[in-house]
């Protein structure tokens, strides 16, 4: 950076790490206001017993994201937290590796790949959706979670796997992913991350199992994709590289997109003149191929809105490979940096009235995401911008196009969802709703 070491700041920070982390868990926005204003626009924290620099602004976001001097990798800040759990997965993976890697598996999310998956969702999503009949005392995030699930392992997978095996890989995952913000960080029994190391044993073994049967037959799914996906110079992935792929993108698919459609259910419950509006246009297009739900335009609105309000991926960590300035602030080499989606989402100056929910923001005549380049990053920005991001608006698309048809859900007036932000952003009490069949 062109800014000498004398005319840098010293980045600052409060003391008692704990109680700060629990605040940020329950006032995300409030806190984080609270500490820039205390603190400046980057500011220490111990997270987990590390030490972080959470930068704010969208000009920050933009340096760290973008990263076009290629200060910032991705790499070793992931690690940290979720490497041996989901090690070797694409977003662990920097620079010219990172580059190698992505060029392959870009071949399993073309769009011809992703209206083969499409069609393969449609059915199992209506059978899905055929079973919330029955179910009693509904809860929304949990009834996404599932539906994703077995999504994923129909799309992605493509075996048949009977119910008790989809329950011991989905605890699995959630092992997994929970153990990426376990205080106790070594393998003691009992401990989170001790149960994240067998889960990870567990999903390794599934997928060798099954890997050789997927190099032989191939097939329609992302997991036969990878077996047979080859860069422009021939260039194809290494049975363990297959492994570490589908573990850490059937993750990403399956957390993300029930984090993206819970807050989805959740606005459209609490604003149900938006829900009707988004049924009307479900209704009135009735059966559609992949092309028809890519159309539907107040659907998309919905969902970037409800990205916007709750980012599937709150916070962005990167280690710096070297010293470098953030707005006007030193930061050392080796230092812990994170941009925050879900706190840049509620920028005032870019977003008005930002924790209103607010659809119309994306139209064409209004667009406030084109405010500034990094103002819409619940898909992150740069080289590592999510290479599933197609992928998932498809099935949250698919699935929603579904639901308006066949459900009306509300919630009770006033209620507010318990958001927990200790790892991804999930609803403690799993958003329970009354869930309403409608007669076609």
């Amino acid at each position: 950076m062109t800014t000498s070491t004398a005319e840098l700041r010293t980045v600052r920070g409060p003391k008692l790490g704990v109680a700060h982390l629990l605040r940020l868990r329950r006032h995300p926005i409030e806190h984080n206001d609270f500490l820039r204003e205390a603190y400046g626009e980057v500011v220490r924290l111990n997270v987990f017993g590390t030490t972080l620099y959470a930068a704010y602004g969208l000009d920050a976001a933009e340096q760290v994201l973008i990263n076009r001097d290629r200060t910032f990798a991705n790499g070793p800040a992931w690690s940290h937290f979720i490497g041996p759990f989901f090690r070797r997965g694409l977003m662990l993976l920097d620079f010219d590796e990172h580059l190698h890697h992505r060029r392959i598996l870009q071949h399993a999310f073309t769009n011809d790949a992703l209206r083969r998956y499409h069609a393969v969702m449609v059915p199992h999503i209506r059978s899905g959706l055929a079973t919330w009949e029955g179910v009693e005392q509904p809860r929304m995030h949990e009834l996404f979670k599932q539906l994703t699930l077995d999504l994923a392992l129909e799309t992605f997978v493509g075996v048949d796997l009977t119910k008790a095996e989809q329950d011991r890989l989905n605890r699995a995952f959630i092992a997994a992913v929970r153990a990426g913000t376990s205080i106790v960080r070594r393998p003691i029994p009992g401990t989170p991350w001790a149960k994240g190391l067998a889960a990870r044993k567990v999903l390794e073994e599934f997928f060798f199992t099954h890997l050789p049967e997927k190099r032989r037959t191939g097939g329609d799914d992302l997991f036969a994709q990878l077996c047979v996906a080859r860069s422009e110079e021939g260039d194809q992935f290494s049975d363990e590289d297959i492994v570490n792929h589908m573990i850490f993108l059937l993750m990403a698919a399956h957390d993300t997109s029930t984090i993206t459609m819970s807050s989805m259910a959740y606005h459209l419950a609490r604003h149900p003149e938006w829900q009707e509006s988004a049924r009307a246009e479900a209704v009135a297009a009735g059966d559609l191929d992949y092309d028809g739900v890519m159309g539907l335009d107040l659907l998309e609105r919905v969902m970037k809105e409800s990205m916007r309000l709750c980012s599937p991926v709150p916070s962005m960590p990167r280690v710096a490979v070297r010293e470098t300035s953030l707005n006007g602030y030193r930061i050392p080499e080796g230092a812990f940096v994170a941009v925050s989606p879900f706190y840049n989402h509620h920028d005032a100056a870019y977003w008005p009235d930002p924790t209103r929910f607010d659809p119309d923001r994306f139209a064409a005549d209004r667009r406030e995401d084109h405010g500034h380049r990094m103002a819409f990053q619940a898909f992150g920005g740069g080289v590592h911008k999510c290479i599933g991001m197609h992928f998932a608006g498809i099935q949250v698309r698919a699935i929603f196009h579904e639901l308006l048809r066949s459900y009306r859900w509300s919630v009770p007036a006033g209620y507010e969802w318990p958001l927990d932000l200790v790892a991804l952003p999930f609803p403690r009490d799993r958003l329970p709703v009354r869930l309403e069949r409608i007669t076609p």
